[in-house]
């Protein structure tokens, strides 16, 4: 369902790209040896979430603020 909502959707692939950059920080033998197929997205996460990391904790303090401010006090 996180498809058809936009909030949802970046709230996805920012937690994405931060779980694969720590488990690739804990384990890197087990995403580097995955860099092809459907398992080459979460190391492709996390080559985002190491080279833009600045970028990636600002827009996930944003998204915090978002959703507490917003929406996401269901």
């Amino acid at each position: 369902t996180a498809l058809f909502n936009f909030q949802s959707l970046l709230l996805v692939i920012l937690l994405s790209i931060c779980t694969a950059t720590y488990v690739h920080q804990i384990f890197p033998a087990v995403l580097d040896r995955n860099k092809d197929g459907f398992t080459g997205i979460f190391w492709k996460c996390a080559r985002i979430g190491e080279r833009l990391s600045p970028y990636i904790s600002l827009c996930c303090v944003l998204m915090a603020v978002s959703c507490l401010s917003v929406r996401c006090v269901y």
